[in-house]
């Protein structure tokens, strides 16, 4: 992905041509298996395997659970793909995640719960749309850093600048022009303002389903609880109910 100078080795041209492409592909396909019987139910889709056939002994532990890729064991979970973004990709992403949601008085960043990890592992997955996103992802990350270069650097190859080595305010200036898709259509902005509405909703989903995300939303779920408080009138009325 990166050249020995740290440049990437795709232009900024290009990155934009691949997000475009991706943005253009369908919307995103069914988890499950679709038409094709057997194939599908035993786990296949389009020449993607279920589980390898060197996975190990003991990963598939559920007795009620096939463990292929339509039917997982949620008990014993296990990724049963190969991650595909490089280090140096996920480095960057991260840094992206973390000007997304910041870590603040009472909760992490996104990286530090592995918001990254959980876009790697979503883009990975054997489904072609989803792949289709990874193509804007990565693409995304190529343009994030011609970007950087473009606004903050020497225009010296042996200088290059990278998104994630920017202060955070050049960052934020970078990130202000493409948060939104509407303001950006039709504009030089159009297709990274995609790329970031993708990773931003990623990015949220997968802070916001751990253990640190739920504490920060205050939601207590399937919880028992000693006593039970109705809400006060003054809610009742603001939703109608009073």
């Amino acid at each position: 992905m990166s050249e020995d100078a740290g440049t990437p080795t795709m232009d900024r041209r290009h990155a934009l041509k691949v997000m475009a492409l991706a943005v253009a592909a369908p919307g995103l396909a069914s988890c499950g298996p679709g038409p094709g019987g057997e194939a599908g139910a035993a786990g296949t889709s389009a020449g993607a395997p279920g589980i390898p056939a060197g996975a190990t002994p003991g990963q598939v532990t559920n007795p009620n659970a096939r463990g292929d890729l339509w039917d997982p064991d949620l008990l014993s979970p296990v990724v049963p793909w190969q991650r595909t973004l490089e280090p140096d990709e996920l480095e960057s992403l991260a840094a992206l995640c973390d000007v997304i949601l910041p870590a603040d008085d009472h909760s992490p960043s996104a990286s530090e719960v592995g918001a990254h990890d959980f876009i790697d592992e979503w883009v990975s997955a054997p489904y072609e749309a989803l792949q289709e996103g990874g193509v804007l992802i990565r693409g995304g990350l190529v343009w994030l850093d011609r970007e950087a270069h473009t606004r903050f650097g020497s225009g010296a190859p042996s200088a290059s600048v990278r998104f994630r080595d920017l202060t955070p305010a050049q960052q934020q200036a970078i990130c202000d022009d493409i948060c939104d898709p509407e303001r950006a259509e039709g504009g030089p902005f159009e297709a990274p303002s995609l790329f970031f509405d993708r990773v931003r909703y990623l990015t949220l989903t997968a802070f916001w389903t751990t253990a640190e995300g739920m504490d920060d939303l205050r939601y207590i779920g399937n919880t028992p609880l000693t006593r039970w408080d109705p809400p006060p009138p003054e809610v009742l009325r603001h939703i109608g109910l009073a």
